[in-house]
């Protein structure tokens, strides 16, 4: 089969794979007919996230058709067409009972903290992603999801990761009605972050990024304040102040992660030298911003290993931080409504259509943000 190859930083290429077997009672082989690259793809492509092997396959966000089953498998039979959350997650263990599927304590035994992510590194499990023709999904009776009758399964794909972790990183903010919310990053899940801050209550959603096209693509998607840190501030923190009151966000959610832009000291330490799990300069802005017993949402990605993080303001301010990867499988029920009643419109963030064979191309055009690329969609050969 075609698929996807990792073969050190910067470096990928589409090439012939063996196909996947059947390993467990339980597992599911799925050909794929959507898939995507993620943000947080772009982590392991520059190299950022450790124990990311040459040889493996990426592709978290993906929805395909079942074509074979395990003996133990009875939530989706040959031809389904599914959506595979991102999360592999055993649905039996202390945290799967507790809704939290992205810290299985199952599926991933060689982590204390994140559960199994599909091609997400080794620290994630070691599991092939979905950038394939086709790919292989354990604990198939806890996962995969019908897609509904009429769905479109471009908006499908993007309910696997973009959307519940947009959703989530809203839900995690404990909004108020009328709070003041400051999203750092405007890609496609801080803009998906910012539209679902209305849901929630928001009565003023601001993003901050420093690419025009993303902020303008925020601005119509999700009705928000858009800013550039470049252009329109000498200093984030002091603009989200002024712009408050002096009092501060309300709730303040980073969107950004390891590869923040913004501050000479972070991106060298984080991002160049790799003396910390990358740069925290977005975490930095958000602590900083939101007033005295806010809540800081994370959703953006960091390495396993230490970062430097001002912790001291954290008590000194009295803020809550919540951070985790999104529960997909407890948040779909929810968003499938939401979409069908045309609250939530997904494929809206799809810029791009990649051919799997031009997997490289389109990973170089997404890293360094050309042609205003937002979200680009991978298409296989035979489109469903």
């Amino acid at each position: 089969m075609l698929a996807m190859d990792y073969r050190g930083p910067k470096r990928v290429r589409a090439t012939q794979k063996p196909m996947p077997e059947i390993k467990h009672p339980q597992d599911a082989i799925v050909r794929v007919t959507r898939s995507c690259i993620c943000g947080s793809d772009l982590h392991l492509y520059n190299g950022n996230v450790p124990d990311t092997r040459v040889g493996s396959t990426f592709g978290h966000e993906f929805c395909g058709i079942v074509e074979e089953v395990g003996p133990e498998v009875t939530k989706v039979k040959v031809g389904d067409h599914v959506i595979v959350p991102f999360n592999v997650a055993c649905g039996e263990c202390h945290f799967c009972k507790q809704g939290m599927f992205g810290n299985c304590h199952e599926s991933n035994t060689q982590s204390s903290a994140v559960g199994g992510i599909f091609g997400y590194s080794h620290t994630a499990g070691g599991y092939n992603g979905g950038q394939a023709e086709y790919a292989r999904v354990p604990y198939a009776n806890v996962g995969p999801t019908v897609i509904p009758e009429g769905m479109d399964p471009d908006d499908a794909v993007l309910l696997t990761d973009v959307v519940p972790t947009g959703y989530q990183a809203a839900e995690m903010a404990g909004i108020q009605p009328g709070d003041t919310v400051v999203v750092f990053g405007a890609g496609p899940v801080g803009i998906m972050a910012a539209r679902c801050c209305w849901l929630f209550g928001a009565g003023r959603v601001i993003i901050i990024d420093k690419e025009d096209y993303r902020l303008e693509f925020a601005r119509n998607y999700a009705n928000c304040e858009a800013y550039n840190f470049e252009k329109d501030m000498d200093d984030p923190v002091v603009f989200v102040k002024k712009t408050t009151d002096f009092m501060g966000a309300d709730c303040v959610i980073d969107a950004v992660g390891a590869e923040a832009a913004g501050n000479a000291m972070q991106t060298i330490t984080g991002r160049k030298l790799l003396l910390q799990a990358g740069s925290t300069t977005a975490l930095h802005w958000a602590i900083n911003s939101v007033k005295k017993g806010g809540v800081v949402s994370i959703v953006g990605v960091y390495g396993p290993t230490d970062n430097l993080v001002p912790i001291g303001n954290v008590l000194n301010k009295g803020l809550t931080i919540r951070a985790n990867q999104a529960s997909v499988k407890r948040l779909l029920p929810r968003l499938i409504d939401h979409v069908q009643n045309g609250i939530i419109k997904p494929k809206e963030l799809i810029t791009h259509r990649i051919p799997l064979e031009e997997v490289a191309d389109g990973y170089r055009m997404f890293a360094a943000k050309l042609d205003n690329c937002i979200k680009p969609l991978i298409v296989f050969p035979t489109k469903i």
